[in-house]
């Protein structure tokens, strides 16, 4: 009870106790704030690649023929939810008046590529419909529907790093052209004519697709948004692989079940995918070997691993700011003591062990460490929950735009509380607090009552 006396009577009375406090929230504030939006980003990245790919992507050396089948076989194994193909290629979208964009093609079925992938949820106009995204266009079947990437078709404001929808919207229905080409291999003159090895030619033939915006996909994910133009998986394949037999594809990518290991799903893939290549490929061993089988985490890992090492650099540089707090603390506690140096004399001449008095310094200290950071805490998780509005704010204050998606690819700064590391940086301030109010403590320890009351 003397200790909590003591202590309520310090922070009564000795104001500047309250900065150390306010040092203290700080530094944790300060911590907990850094770790949140790095943590928060790498979390966003990893989720963004789920979204746009599923868990796990089979991603084979050559072109995949007889997928169906293969995604047949997936569909049967108890991990999977959903495969989707995918078949890639590159153009010049043309859309009218000069407007061209080198754009990447992606080849899809939008029906499994919304189960496996968060597709539909970033398609502008079919996002809320209740029938699955389609290319059709009504009336019109014999047209070819595409979706187009939100930043292919306009920039973001460079103030506000939000899109002009009205005039996006104007595009849907519009025409659009993209002119990509075919490389064909024909025999030399010298081959026709049985005159030597001349070897194969091979010719580019320049191809157009014409397709009908049916719908704008705005992922949120900048990089994703400015490049990719979504057409059907079987129109691509007719335009850049007219010689191909059946259906091919580039990738297949997968949906887990809930609740199913990567690892071990990743295990049966492989399995089913050796054997699927085997049987109806007649792969050799080391193109199965060389087939890549990753979940989309993988993919994001030497990315993410440089953030983390950016993470750990700021926190490293950060906790070595907060360490003023230290200071502080054992300024103000010093402080303390040499002004009630009379107080302890009088304690420790009614017999108190010098343990108990030097708890009631260091105790103190840990009730500065614990209040500090419990307030640091809540002003961590105030800015980081608003720091959209608080950048916000700043640009229309200062005309500074903090954030913008071109450059750091979300729309939106992350901003979810990284609660793992929260109860360390509350344990190291708090460690922290009680560090600084140690030498204070010793020296209270070893005042002398007899020397303090001779003269009282």
């Amino acid at each position: 009870m003397l200790k909590l006396f003591l202590w309520l009577r310090y922070l009564h009375k000795k104001k500047i106790v309250f900065l150390s406090i306010v040092a203290v929230a700080l530094s944790a504030a300060l911590l907990i704030v850094v770790a949140s939006l790095f943590t928060g980003y790498i979390n966003a990245i990893e989720q963004s690649a789920v979204e746009a790919v599923g868990d796990i992507v089979v991603a084979p050396p050559m072109k995949l023929a007889k997928y169906p089948v293969f995604i047949e076989h997936l569909r049967q194994l108890g991990a999977v939810s959903d495969a989707t193909p995918v078949l890639s290629g590159q153009g010049l979208l043309h859309l009218g008046q000069g407007r061209v964009r080198a754009v990447k093609i992606l080849g899809i079925e939008p029906v499994s590529r919304a189960n496996v992938t968060g597709f539909k949820q970033s398609l502008y106009k079919q996002k809320n419909q209740q029938p699955a995204p389609s290319f059709r266009i009504a009336d019109l079947p014999e047209k070819t529907g595409g979706f187009v990437g939100i930043a292919v078709l306009a920039e973001p404001d460079e103030k506000t790093d939000a899109y002009d929808f009205k005039t996006i919207e104007k595009m849907l229905g519009s025409e659009a052209v993209i002119t990509t080409g075919t490389a064909s291999q024909t025999q030399s003159s010298e081959d026709k004519q049985g005159g030597g090895a001349g070897g194969d030619i091979k010719k580019f033939k320049r191809k157009s697709v014409q397709f009908t915006i049916k719908d704008i996909v705005f992922t949120g994910v900048y990089d994703l948004d400015k490049e990719f133009v979504y057409l059907p998986i079987e129109e691509v394949q007719k335009v850049l692989y007219p010689n191909e037999e059946g259906q091919i594809a580039d990738q297949i990518q997968i949906k887990l079940k809930a609740g199913v290991s990567a690892d071990s799903a990743t295990a049966q893939i492989r399995g089913v995918f050796e054997e699927f290549a085997e049987k109806q490929l007649g792969w050799e061993s080391y193109l199965t070997a060389n087939t890549d089988i990753v979940t989309a985490q993988y993919m994001q890992r030497q990315y993410v691993a440089e953030i983390r090492k950016q993470l750990g650099i700021l926190l490293l540089i950060f906790g070595v700011i907060s360490f003023s707090a230290v200071v502080l603390v054992f300024c103000i506690f010093y402080m303390i003591v040499m002004t009630k140096q009379k107080d302890i004399a009088v304690i420790k001449s009614y017999g108190a062990p010098s343990s108990a008095v030097a708890m009631i310094f260091a105790g103190f200290g840990a009730c500065v460490g614990i209040i500090g950071s419990g307030a640091g805490t809540a002003l961590g998780y105030v800015v980081t929950k608003n720091i959209n509005i608080i950048e916000n704010q700043v640009r229309l204050i200062f005309g500074l735009k903090l954030w913008e998606s071109s450059v750091y690819m979300f729309s939106r700064i992350p901003n979810d509380v990284d609660w793992h590391a929260v109860v360390p940086i509350v344990l190291a301030t708090t460690a922290g607090a009680v560090i600084g109010s140690l030498i204070p403590a010793v020296i209270a320890v070893r005042t002398r009552p007899v020397e303090i009351l001779r003269y009282e």
